[in-house]
């Protein structure tokens, strides 16, 4: 069995959402303010909760009452530094540690690439500050009291309007959310409420945990955890959190378990398209969320030449990948048929080299009441931006990304 939640956010996230709701899931209150005390920051807000009615839903509100010098201070200015170091050094448990300073740099490298600086001289004016730091350690205390194995999101409302900012006035999503969902792939959708829905902090928490958005997976719940934002909207503003188990079917290999989880694989055959349509037909399925798309050359009917283009996906996202392939190909009918895949058990873990942040993806299995490593590769597109910007070999920089994270865990 995998302890696991389900973020569904039909009126966005926030990271004072996401506290409440684990608050509401049965997080002690005294274990939370004892925990939090342990940062260098405390003296700067007041934490409290309240039981508040949202279209009749009753839901946990949580506040954060800065002090009255941080507010005339405009948020306490902090860079990525300062940040890791206040949380690396309040000996919180290993997996709340691990998780913020993920959610953190996360946010750095899509504020970085946002304003077009390195993601540790990142200014966290309007994310970085008390409340952001107290809303993402919480919510990682949180996770790690519940013991959640694995976390899983709904797709996100875009809301609309504008907001103020640090910089003057913001298009609707703010453009570190955008960032943060493209770098993720987020499935996302119109629900006609014009307002900022998804904060960059709730959009860096989910962003970095999840393990994929969409529908809920197969799941048995056994208790549903609801966190009230702030805003007055038509639906309820409440994130909920079903929390449950997951019964994954395993093989078991001398004494390794591999798991397995269904697929859809769509094909279809195309031989009067121009190839530059097959090459953006691709691309926009992988922006919807696609596992692997591929073509291969085969020869069809009356000797012509064509292509078989194939696309994994969750079963979830079968009909948006058709309809992409439909709008965008000749194609006049699709085949999809179901399969099981083992996987590796797979996290991303940013690290800090001299030339900048790049993701590092861990792929592991299960072994008794251990993990093995299989495999550790830094992510490609983070080592292309840094070689480019720096005028380094991308060799260079992927070999020192993994230098770095070996050092950092101290494995030969």
């Amino acid at each position: 069995m995998v302890k696991c939640v389900y973020l569904e956010c039909p009126t966005g996230i926030a990271g004072d959402m996401c506290l409440g709701a684990l608050i509401d899931l049965g997080l002690p209150w005294e274990y939370l303010i004892d925990r939090l005390n342990s940062l260098s920051i405390s003296q700067e807000y007041q934490l409290r909760s309240e039981q508040v009615h949202r279209q009749g839903q009753l839901a946990t509100k949580v506040h954060i009452d800065l002090q009255l010098a941080t507010k005339h201070n405009h948020h306490h200015a902090r860079h990525l530094p300062e940040i890791t170091q206040i949380i690396t050094t309040a000996g919180l448990p290993p997996r709340v540690t691990d998780w913020s300073l993920q959610i953190f740099h996360q946010l750095a490298i899509a504020e970085g690439a946002v304003h077009g600086i390195a993601p540790e001289k990142v200014h966290f004016h309007e994310v970085g500050a008390t409340d952001a730091i107290v809303d993402i350690v919480g919510t990682c205390l949180g996770l790690d009291w519940l013991g959640i194995e694995r976390l899983y999101c709904s797709a996100m409302p875009t809301g609309g309007g504008m907001v103020k900012a640090e910089h003057g006035l913001l298009p609707v999503p703010v453009p570190a959310v955008l960032k943060l969902w493209e770098l993720r792939k987020v499935p996302v959708y119109n629900n006609g409420i014009k307002k900022e829905l998804v904060t960059p902090t709730g959009a860096a928490i989910a962003t970095t945990l999840a393990t994929r958005f969409g529908d809920p997976p197969a799941m048995t719940i056994e208790k549903i955890g609801l966190g009230a934002g702030s805003l007055d909207l038509p639906l309820p503003n409440i994130l909920r959190l079903w929390l449950g188990t997951i019964d994954e079917q395993e093989n078991t290999i001398t004494n390794q378990t591999i798991t397995q989880e269904e697929i859809t694989v769509l094909e279809t055959q195309i031989d009067d398209l121009n190839p530059q349509a097959i090459a953006y037909t691709l691309e926009q399925l992988l922006a919807v969320g696609a596992l692997d798309v591929f073509t291969q050359a085969i020869g069809m009917k009356k000797s012509r030449s064509g292509i078989l283009l194939t696309v994994i996906c969750h079963p979830e996202q079968a009909v948006i990948c058709e309809e992409i392939i439909f709008r965008e190909t000749t194609t006049l009918g699709i085949r999809r048929f179901s399969q099981q895949r083992s996987v590796l058990d797979r996290e991303i873990q940013t690290i800090t080299t001299q030339y900048g942040a790049v993701r590092i993806k861990i792929a592991s299995q299960k072994q008794e009441q251990a993990k093995q490593i299989i495999n550790i590769q830094p992510e490609y597109e983070d080592c292309a931006n840094l070689a480019r910007k720096h005028h380094q070999p991308w060799r260079i920089i992927h070999q020192m990304a993994l230098d770095t994270w070996y050092r950092n865990n101290q494995v030969n």
